[in-house]
């Protein structure tokens, strides 16, 4: 029992560093890692990227709410973006564990492998400077969240990486766009934890006392009890290493964990 507590409490070291190293929110780090240490306790090999996902989006559920709360405090939060925002995301969210739920291990891994093949390489491309304010309108806002929420949930992510770059072209400064997509990361991760408890197969609450659908609670504690911590750390290090290093860095981690998942 201890070593198991011992390894997800070294998971969420690894991957509250890395977070806070790159400035993520951890999903991309957490479901690989997860991954590995479930097949090494020899969980069933066709839910093993399904655990792994929930239970970082239940991670993102608590990690999100300090998020929230300090960009709340520097005024770094667009409540029109949210709003607007906020719809879509739940039901793509809640859309998108239902459709992880009915996808094969195998076909979620591979396309959890090409989501962080196209992040890498999404890094090396120049960001859109055209501005559409148009974008927080109703219509496009709850078709991109239903997009976004829909996709943060297959990968386990809270939705920064999408949302961030959408708000940045709807002309909000950096620093709400970022504050508003930590702020939407919350909704994201609630309705995708509550939608990977509804869908999964009954089978699956008999392999551990830990599991709730594909929730694994003891995963979620020892992660949660050493990321907060680490993260600090990783911000700490980023401070001291340059930009252009940190973006070759995160890249090339993204293409060890496709390479991970393709050769799985």
């Amino acid at each position: 029992m201890w070593i198991e507590w011992l390894s997800y409490a070294a998971a969420g070291m690894v991957a509250g560093t890395l977070a806070g190293l790159f400035g993520i929110g951890g999903g991309l780090v957490i479901v690989p890692v997860l991954v590995w240490l479930f097949s090494k306790q020899g969980m069933p090999d066709q839910y093993l990227i399904h655990m792994a996902v929930a239970t970082s989006l239940m991670t993102i559920v608590v990690t999100s709410m300090s998020s929230i709360f300090a960009h709340w405090r520097l005024g770094n939060i667009s409540m029109l973006a949210v709003t607007r925002l906020v719809p879509g995301l739940l039901i793509g969210s809640f859309g998108g564990a239902l459709l992880a739920s009915l996808i094969s291990g195998d076909k979620l891994q591979i396309f959890f492998a090409t989501f962080a093949l196209l992040m890498a390489l999404r890094i090396w491309l120049p960001n859109a400077r055209a501005t559409f304010p148009a974008l927080l309108n109703r219509l496009p806002s709850s078709l991109y969240g239903l997009f976004s929420g829909a996709l943060s949930a297959l990968v386990g992510i809270g939705g920064g990486t999408l949302i961030v770059p959408y708000l940045l072209m709807a002309r909000l400064n950096i620093q709400q766009a970022i504050g508003s997509a930590a702020c939407c990361g919350l909704p994201i991760a609630i309705a995708g934890v509550i939608g990977f408890i509804v869908f999964a197969p009954n089978e699956i609450n008999q392999q551990s006392a830990w599991q709730t659908g594909f929730v694994h609670w003891q995963a979620f504690l020892g992660i949660i009890l050493t990321s907060v911590i680490f993260a600090q750390f990783g911000a700490r290090l980023a401070k001291r290493l340059p930009a252009v290093w940190l973006r070759r860095l995160f890249s090339l981690l993204l293409i060890c964990v496709a390479a991970y998942f393709f050769s799985r």
